[in-house]
């Protein structure tokens, strides 16, 4: 079985994007995409969301942070909702005829249930196997992706583990690929 890769290409994370909105619409998908590289959570905290996580249905806007309890960890964590999370959000939330406050964010098959966990590994592999990404992707691949570009962005490592919370920067470097990218980097630089 092989470790997850976070998308280290712009363009791809690009094209992931495009291809929910507009080259097999879905707008669920899409959203769940952009709150999964936007917000660091697990798939399974992101399918647990429910409207009233993001949506502030008394005041009519959105809310600026996701507040959770992290099913893994039991930890309480507090996420902000940056532009590209807000702007899929709204996107998604104009498309649908009536949200309430305790619908499911991203609805399944089944009525008042969230998606699968397995239908959402199969719907972005799918994706990046017709995109023809260079790895194969999987739900945990957003949440390594949001880790990737905050490092090579320059976010310090000690919120980077806080925010995975990893017990170590060495963990958190194999997590990301960062270690094999190191690695790769000495035999691109050391050209004989």
């Amino acid at each position: 079985m092989s470790t997850s890769q976070p998308i280290r290409k712009v363009e791809e994370i690009e094209a992931l994007k495009h291809y929910f909105r507009y080259d097999k619409p879905n707008l669920r998908n899409y959203a769940l995409v952009c709150l999964g590289i936007n917000s660091a959570l697990r798939i399974s905290d992101l399918l647990s969301l429910s409207w009233k996580d993001v949506y502030n249905f008394a005041e009519g806007r959105f809310r600026t942070h996701i507040s959770t309890t992290e099913k893994k960890t039991k930890k309480n964590t507090q996420i902000a909702l940056n532009k590209n999370a807000l702007e899929a959000l709204t996107i998604y939330k104009d498309s649908l005829p009536d949200v309430k406050d305790a619908d499911c964010l991203f609805p399944g098959k089944n009525k008042g249930k969230p998606l699968c966990r397995s239908q959402a590994f199969r719907l972005l592999q799918s994706a990046g196997r017709e995109l023809h990404f260079e790895n194969d992707i999987s739900c945990h691949t957003l949440r390594k992706t949001f880790g990737y570009h905050a490092w090579k962005a320059g976010v310090h490592p000690v919120i980077l583990m806080n925010i995975f919370n990893h017990s170590s920067f060495q963990v958190t470097k194999r997590y990301l690929g960062i270690e094999q990218d190191d690695k790769d980097q000495v035999f691109l630089d050391v050209a004989l």
